[in-house]
């Protein structure tokens, strides 16, 4: 899941009277770390062609009806005031506890948008866990159709425990839509089906389900910065990538896990291309065919990132620090399989303590950059 962040140390960045406090001395390295940044190309080779339009998406629907005011305050539930708080404060527990960086980084966003993001967060960890929890064992697609039938009652304010009560509270207060929600329990339903993509394409439209919605699902919550030049597709457009880019790497990095279950997130018709099959995943073998495929991979990922940049400096000054955090720590991610010599079949990259609490100041200057800062 792409907003699943994990960050076991405690975090160096401390608060004051409910406000960030970031060091000075730390800041500074940060923006000399941004302005050192080595460029990467923006464009990939047929990716045009590889994609699937959001049109078929039906993403121009999602931001038509997000971008409505309000899901309308005259229907909207009545609950208890403590039921709710009680709701949203369960789920604060759990984002701290298990996406303690994501965590971080919404401390900067208004307590309205603060609650509402880890509502959303919970649910979407609650819907991975069907497939890949502990009960996962018990899945059915009766499990899925259940989920979805209390999704609508969610979004028609009849919740069935306290953390379906915060989302559906969150969905009275920002003009959320269900599509990108129902399309993430049919991503669960694709991994209970699939565990072979022909194709780029089937892998992108997989990657769109379980992580690319769960950027829709953000954008009307995060704000769009009132200054901002760009049409508010083009924004939507950029959380989407990001959340492909997050799939991409976490694909890439649990390689060799996925493959002890019996299951490949890797386009089959490229493996081929490189002189691969299955048989060398699951042999474990790291060969200069697999580094030289690897290698492919990871610039696609990055170039979804790099997609993905617009957007984060376009949304409301107080939610940029969260969506630039997962964007560095993503990237180091694709670093450290680098420099484990494209070994993701034996080894899982991983990114150490110390680079996470480093990365921290610097998510923060490209959230609050200086007039005239390049940030490209």
């Amino acid at each position: 899941m792409c907003i699943t962040l994990s960050f076991a140390s405690k975090p160096a960045i401390g608060t004051c009277n409910g406000s960030l406090q970031v060091p000075k001395s730390m800041l500074a390295t940060a923006r000399a770390q941004v302005i050192a940044a080595p460029k990467i190309p923006v464009a990939f080779p047929g990716m045009t062609k590889q994609c699937i339009s959001d049109m078929d998406l039906g993403v121009h629907e999602v931001v038509r009806r997000q971008s409505w005011p309000t899901n309308g305050t005259s229907r909207r539930p009545r609950f208890d005031p403590m039921f709710i708080d009680d709701g949203y404060d369960k789920c604060r527990t759990i984002c701290a506890e298990y996406a303690k960086t994501f965590y971080l980084g919404t401390l900067l966003m208004t307590k309205e948008r603060q609650k509402a993001i880890w509502a959303i967060y919970v649910w979407c960890r609650r819907t991975d866990e069907l497939v890949d929890g502990p009960n996962a064992d018990y899945m059915s697609s009766a499990v899925l159709e259940r989920w979805e039938e209390r999704l609508e009652d969610i979004f028609e304010g009849r919740p069935y425990d306290m953390l379906d009560a915060a989302l559906s509270d969150t969905v009275f207060s920002f003009p959320l839509d269900i599509k990108p929600f129902r399309d993430m329990i049919e991503g669960m339903r694709m991994d209970t089906r699939k565990s072979r993509y022909k194709s780029f394409q089937e892998l992108y439209l997989y990657c769109y389900y379980v992580a690319g919605t769960v950027g829709l699902m953000s954008v009307p919550v995060m704000g769009i910065a009132p200054e901002s030049s760009v049409s508010a597709h083009t924004i939507y457009n950029a959380a989407l990538y990001l959340g492909i880019g997050n799939q991409l790497t976490n694909i890439l990095r649990d390689v060799g896990e996925d493959a002890s279950r019996g299951r490949v997130y890797l386009p089959q018709d490229e493996l081929e291309q490189f002189g691969l099959s299955d048989k060398d995943v699951f042999s474990r073998k790291v060969t200069n065919a697999w580094r030289d495929f690897m290698k492919e991979q990871i610039v696609r990922a990055r170039f979804f990132f790099n997609l993905a940049e617009e957007g984060a400096s376009q949304l409301d000054k107080d939610s940029r620090w969260p969506v630039w955090s997962s964007l560095i720590l993503y990237r180091k991610i694709l670093d450290a399989i680098e420099e484990n010599d494209y070994d993701n079949l034996t080894k899982r990259a991983y990114v150490g303590r110390t680079k996470k609490l480093l990365s921290l100041p610097l998510a923060y200057s490209r959230a609050l950059p200086e007039p005239g800062l390049s940030l490209r």
